[in-house]
C-alpha cells in the first residue's frame, strides 16, 4: 500500500516547486531573486522523490484510493503543463524545461516500473539506458566539436525580424543600448536605456558590459535572437524589417531583464550641398585657400543622418577625403577617389562630431562637416 506520511509532503513539495518554476519562467515578478529557477525546480524535484517513493512504497498499489490520488496529481500537472506549453511564444525557455523534464520523467517511470514488476530485469534495462544517455551526450558533444564551422552559422549582427542573414547596413544610423554591470541583481539597472524609439531601417546595438553573459530575445523568441552575448561583445538588430510597433525584449539567462523599443516611422532623409568651386586646383594661390571656400559652404553643420552631396565644378579632377592633409592615415571614413568635373560625391553621416577632410590631389583643399 502507498505510504501517506511521504505523499502528503511530497505532494505539497511538489506544487510548491512547480508553482514557482512556472512564475520565474514567465518572468512575472522582478522581485524574484537570481536563481529563483533553480530553488524552485530543486523543490519540485524533491518532492517528486518523496512523492514517487510514497506511491511505489510496498509496491505499485491498485487501491482506488492511490488511482484516484495519481489521477489528481497527473491532472494537476497536465493541466498547467498545457497552459504553460500554449505560451511558449512568449516564454522561449519554457519549452527546453518541459524537455528536460521529460528527459528525466521517461526513464524514472520505466525503471521504477521494471523494479516492482520484474526486478530480474531491471539491471539489464538500467544499463540500456545508461547506455543510450551516453552515447546521446556524447554525440551531442562531439557533433557540437565537428560540426558545421562558424560560416554555417546565422551571423549575431546580422539578425533581423525574419532571422535571415541580410547584413546590417553599416551606414544606417545606430543606436545604442548598454548592458550595464550587475544588470541581472535586484535593484540594478537591466538595460540602459530600457526602453527606446527607432526609427524604422537604423540599427540597434546592444554592448554587454557586465561580467556574465546575457542575451537579447524578442519576448516571442522568434522575432530575433542574438544568442549569447559574452562580456564585452555587441549585437546588432537590423530593424528595415520591423513592423511599427512596440516590441518587449528579454534575456533568457536572467528573465528578470526586460526592455522594450518602439519602432517608428523612418526619418525623412536629408540631404546637404556642396560645390568644388571653379578655379580651387589650379593653384594654392587661389582665393579659395585663405577664405576656405575651394568647397562651398564650408564649413558645413549637418544633422545626424544628413546625406551631403559634392558636386565638382571645377576643370581639373578631385577628391574628397576625410582627414587632414598632415594625418599619417587618412580615407578612412570616406575617400570618394577622383571626382571627374561634372561629377558627384555622397556621404551619409550617422556619428556625431566634426569630420575634417581635403582633397588629395590639391592638399591646400581643406573642408569641415561638423554633425550634430
Amino acid at each position: 500500500m502507498s505510504d501517506w506520511d511521504l505523499m502528503m509532503p511530497g505532494m505539497g513539495l511538489t506544487a510548491i516547486g512547480l508553482a514557482g518554476v512556472i512564475l520565474s519562467y514567465l518572468g512575472i515578478a522582478n522581485t524574484f531573486l537570481t536563481g529563483m529557477q533553480a530553488l524552485s525546480g530543486l523543490t519540485m524535484f524533491i518532492g517528486m522523490v518523496f512523492l514517487s517513493a510514497g506511491i511505489l512504497s510496498g509496491g505499485v498499489s491498485t487501491s482506488p484510493r492511490a488511482k484516484a490520488t495519481t489521477l489528481v496529481i497527473f491532472g494537476i500537472s497536465g493541466s498547467v503543463g498545457v497552459y504553460a506549453l500554449g505560451l511558449n511564444k512568449v516564454i522561449t525557455s519554457l519549452p527546453a524545461f518541459v524537455g528536460i523534464l521529460i528527459i528525466i520523467l521517461i526513464p524514472t517511470i520505466v525503471l521504477a516500473f521494471v523494479a516492482m514488476k520484474v526486478p530480474k530485469h531491471f539491471k539489464p534495462i538500467a544499463t540500456i539506458f545508461l547506455a543510450a544517455m551516453i552515447v546521446g551526450i556524447g554525440s551531442y558533444t562531439a557533433f557540437g566539436f565537428i560540426g558545421p564551422g562558424a560560416h554555417f552559422q546565422l551571423p549575431t549582427a546580422a539578425l533581423n525580424s525574419t532571422n535571415s542573414t541580410t547584413p546590417v547596413a553599416s551606414s544606417a544610423p545606430v543606436i545604442s543600448i548598454d548592458i550595464p554591470a550587475n544588470s541581472s541583481m535586484p535593484g540594478h539597472a537591466n538595460f540602459t536605456p530600457d526602453s527606446v524609439s527607432v526609427p524604422k531601417g537604423d540599427i540597434v546595438e546592444w554592448t554587454n558590459n557586465d561580467k556574465v553573459p546575457h542575451t537579447v530575445t524578442s519576448q516571442d523568441g522568434t522575432t530575433w535572437d542574438s544568442g549569447i552575448i559574452k562580456p564585452g561583445n555587441t549585437f546588432k538588430l537590423d530593424t528595415s524589417k520591423l513592423n511599427d510597433t512596440t516590441y518587449q525584449y528579454l534575456c533568457t539567462v536572467h528573465p528578470i531583464m526586460s526592455g522594450n523599443i518602439t519602432i517608428t516611422a523612418p526619418a525623412k532623409p536629408v540631404f546637404a550641398n556642396v560645390t568644388i568651386t571653379s578655379g580651387a586646383g589650379t593653384s594654392a594661390s587661389t582665393a579659395c585657400v585663405g577664405t576656405n571656400n575651394c568647397f562651398a559652404p564650408n564649413p558645413l553643420t549637418v544633422k545626424t543622418g544628413t546625406t551631403v552631396t559634392w558636386t565638382n565644378g571645377d576643370s581639373v579632377a578631385h577628391t574628397v577625403t576625410s582627414g587632414k592633409p598632415s594625418d599619417s592615415v587618412s580615407g578612412d571614413v570616406f575617400d570618394s577617389g577622383l571626382i571627374k568635373p561634372g561629377k558627384t560625391f555622397q556621404f551619409t553621416f550617422t556619428k556625431t562630431g566634426t569630420q575634417n577632410y581635403f582633397c588629395t590631389v590639391h592638399p591646400w583643399m581643406v573642408g569641415k562637416v561638423t554633425v550634430g
